[in-house]
């Protein structure tokens, strides 16, 4: 693979073309604790964590750091890798909303796909050949010219986003949409030691009604139930991709009572925490 790589003290930003033959890095562990985005032309099949993306019209996929990601099939046309870590490019640094905890990373409804229109398409694939010349010419700006070129492509995709996955109520509605943003981010910070809805309320400064009530009029899954599949999905991880027994993983994910997680594990999937493992073990 040629791969367009910029590396300098703790930044990382690399930029490389995949498709047939060219998966098994992306594939490998190697990328794991980046930031990534993919740019997938028609035919390819994804799976991020339990999903499985397919492609009918050139995507982007955004996944985070804690997310499993295989190309389990690649179309004939060419797509494109894009990883970096947060020190290139996030929240603390730039920008919120777009930035790698903003909604197209870890958003409540763990949904990582933007789909691209035929109008979109020619706006990012030209900013995609534009970071490529970039790293050719290598010039003393590479890095504040990628960066530009980077927020460009997460701005635009975070409107594709909003249009695809929020209804036009939520969007016309800033705060609102704010809120969502915020509540997604703490949970995905804190959903290893915060079970309850009170938890967040305290970081927000709320009452816990108060939160239901906006998630009611946003449409989306009571606040618990956001909280609880979150801690579900983590758990499903470890289950499937480490060693860890039930009771380890109960530990890691702030359980004090294995008994209680593995109750609200049944609960939510039902199966056992050893039988999910089983199953997922035999799929494979």
């Amino acid at each position: 693979m040629n791969t367009a790589l910029f590396n300098s003290k703790l930044k990382t930003f690399g930029l490389l073309p995949i498709g047939n033959g060219q998966t098994d890095p992306v594939n490998g562990p190697h990328y794991k604790e980046f930031i990534k985005i993919l740019y997938l032309p028609i035919g390819y099949k994804i799976r991020v964590d339990f999903s499985i993306y397919e492609t009918y019209q050139p995507t982007f996929l955004f996944i985070s750091p804690s997310q499993y990601l295989e190309i389990e099939t690649a179309g004939q046309e060419k797509g494109y890798f894009i990883f970096y870590n947060r020190d290139f490019y996030c929240i603390q640094i730039h920008d919120q909303e777009v930035a790698c905890d903003g909604l197209l990373f870890n958003n409540i409804k763990n949904m990582p796909k933007v789909e691209i229109s035929e109008d979109e398409q020619a706006f990012f694939e030209c900013l995609l050949k534009e970071m490529i010349q970039e790293f050719k010419l290598n010039d003393s700006s590479l890095e504040e010219m990628v960066r530009t070129y980077l927020k460009q492509l997460l701005i635009r995709a975070t409107r594709s986003w909003k249009r695809q996955h929020l209804n036009e109520a939520v969007t016309g509605q800033h705060s609102d949409l704010e809120f969502f943003r915020q509540f997604t981010r703490l949970v995905e910070e804190h959903y290893k030691s915060k079970h309850t809805v009170a938890d967040y309320a305290d970081f927000l400064c709320m009452q816990p009604k108060t939160i239901t009530h906006k998630f009611n009029r946003l449409r989306l899954p009571q606040p618990n139930e956001v909280i609880k599949n979150r801690i579900i999905l983590e758990a499903k991880r470890l289950l499937a991709h480490t060693r860890l027994t039930a009771k380890e993983i109960a530990y890691e994910l702030g359980f004090n009572d294995p008994a209680y997680f593995s109750r609200l594990f049944m609960t939510k999937t039902g199966e056992s925490p050893s039988g999910f493992r089983s199953h997922f073990l035999s799929k494979e």
